[in-house]
């Protein structure tokens, strides 16, 4: 009756019993919500830093919000909305200081050792790094959640070079959780929690994204968008970032769309008025776009209860353009600005000088668990490894400071 098994109920250290208060999946979601990696997430750069606005998310208000979209579109579906909620909230666990930034400066030094991606740490700290429970031997299990919530937070279940691109979801060296979390997988298919959370997370992304920039003043969605250089560069931009398969027809032709419906902000002045309407956009938006998923879902599968590998989410190619054309949107006037080009830069040389800084005087320059991990390292690749995961870790703020406290 439920559509979980015995199987996605299976943790990977075993554990004593617990009192039937709580089911595994809400477990899970609860061990999530009390991770110091969730936490960190608050002083972590989303799309802008951390304290730059008042306004702007940060990337744990992004995760809260993405599991708000997920849990309710897999409750509409027939998930288990512990399970969706849990993977929604972990989803960025993984990502560095720095945003995608930190993470290409990350992945270019590890090249060697076989890269950094922050979904494949968002699984090692789910099932190493993250203080909660132990195997019999005495190894860290990380969080050791359940097959079904760790399966759900896998967004590219494969290693690095087997995909359809740059990003991957596992390194070598945790092969053996992901042999276990796989189990009962076909090949790299995704499970239908994985991809529910993989869809609120463009949604979620781009709609607030979008909002962010409109209420900090970089975006106007008013005549500015009507400029034919413009969409030239939204559509160049989004096909680049987000839709390689997309032509410059279809992409204009989503913009146009989306412009057209009703509750689209034209102008924006700051006043309550324009706070409602801007807030009513972003609420009618992820409305739509969930709806058309759960529709196009339903009609493909029945309306039954879809769980695991019983069904794929189906996404209308229009939604999916739709998503893009928003993200390029906050690609075009956020990411790219000319003026945020030097903070990158600035960013990137302190990342690396964080690396060499650490390399040179490890393990002490490490914090306590990193120490004992560096201990540990059978060579060089692990010990860098190592330095990867503590430099990971580390919160824009505390990359500062650290990186103060090393070179002062």
């Amino acid at each position: 009756m439920s559509g979980y098994d015995d199987a996605d109920r299976e943790r990977w250290a075993p554990e004593p019993p617990k009192r039937a208060v709580r089911t595994a999946f809400e477990r899970d979601r609860a061990r999530v919500v009390h991770s110091a990696s969730l936490r960190r997430l608050a002083a972590k750069t989303q799309v802008v830093a951390p304290g730059s606005d008042d306004f702007v998310r940060n990337r744990l208000t992004h995760s809260l919000e993405v599991a708000q979209v997920g849990r309710e579109l897999g409750k509409a579906l027939g998930c288990d909305p512990d399970i969706v909620d849990a993977a929604c909230l972990a989803h960025d666990l993984g990502h560095p200081p720095f945003g995608h930034n930190g993470e290409q400066v990350l992945d270019e030094i590890a090249g060697g050792i076989g890269g950094f991606e922050g979904n494949a740490q968002t699984l090692r700290l789910l099932s190493r790094l993250e203080a909660k429970a132990a195997h019999p031997d005495g190894r860290s299990a990380g969080l050791n959640l359940t097959r079904a919530s760790l399966d759900a937070a896998t967004k590219y279940p494969w290693r690095r070079g087997e995909g359809d691109g740059r990003k991957f979801g596992v390194y070598d060296d945790d092969a053996e959780v992901f042999g276990w979390l796989r189990q009962g997988a076909a090949g790299d298919r995704r499970c239908l929690e994985a991809q529910i959370m993989d869809f609120s997370d463009d949604v979620a992304y781009s709609v607030h994204d979008v909002e962010d920039a409109i209420v900090a003043g970089w975006l106007r969605l008013d005549k500015r968008l009507d400029d034919p250089e413009e969409h030239e560069r939204l559509a160049s931009l989004t096909r680049d970032w987000y839709l390689s398969d997309g032509s410059p027809d279809e992409i204009g032709a989503a913009l146009d769309r989306l412009r057209a419906l009703p509750y689209w902000v034209d102008e924006y002045d700051g006043r309550l008025r324009s706070q409602a309407a801007l807030k009513d956009m972003t609420s009618q938006l992820i409305g739509r776009f969930c709806d058309d998923a759960e529709r196009a879902t339903h009609a493909a599968y029945g309306g039954g209860r879809l769980t695991r590998y019983a069904a794929d989410l189906e996404v209308p190619r229009t939604t999916r353009v739709e998503v893009a054309v928003l993200k390029g949107l906050a690609a075009v006037y956020v990411m790219t600005a000319s003026d945020r080009k030097p903070i990158y830069q600035r960013q990137r040389e302190l990342i690396e000088e964080l690396v060499a800084l650490l390399r040179l005087r490890a393990p002490d320059a490490l914090e306590p668990a990193f120490q004992e991990s560096w201990d540990g390292a059978a060579d060089d690749a692990a010990r860098l490894r190592v330095i990867v995961d503590q430099v990971a870790s580390l919160t824009d703020d505390s990359a500062h400071a650290l990186h103060a406290a090393l070179t002062s």
